[in-house]
């Protein structure tokens, strides 16, 4: 079941406007925005916790960042090798 929809007007730049609609496909130009809304609500929220953490902790640093991304390639590697040695 579907969440309860409403009806709104918003105002945009025509441009973006007509891109989104071509982009839309078959679920039309309301669920494509709905979605990119939804989106960019996860995102703010994610920044709201990013910032209640740096608070708490202090900001994240490059190198840490860095060293999270590097485990990350590792682990999709070694995910991706076991996955052709399974098969």
């Amino acid at each position: 079941m579907s969440e309860p929809t409403g009806k709104y007007s918003i105002t945009m730049p025509r441009d973006i406007a007509e891109a989104a609609k071509a982009r839309s496909g078959p679920s039309g130009l309301s669920a494509y925005v709905a979605a990119a809304v939804a989106r960019q609500i996860e995102r703010d929220n994610l920044n709201e916790l990013i910032a209640v953490a740096e608070a708490e902790h202090g900001p994240v640093t490059d190198d840490e960042i860095q060293a999270l991304r590097d485990q990350l390639h590792l682990a999709r590697q070694q995910q991706t090798q076991g996955g052709a040695d399974a098969a």
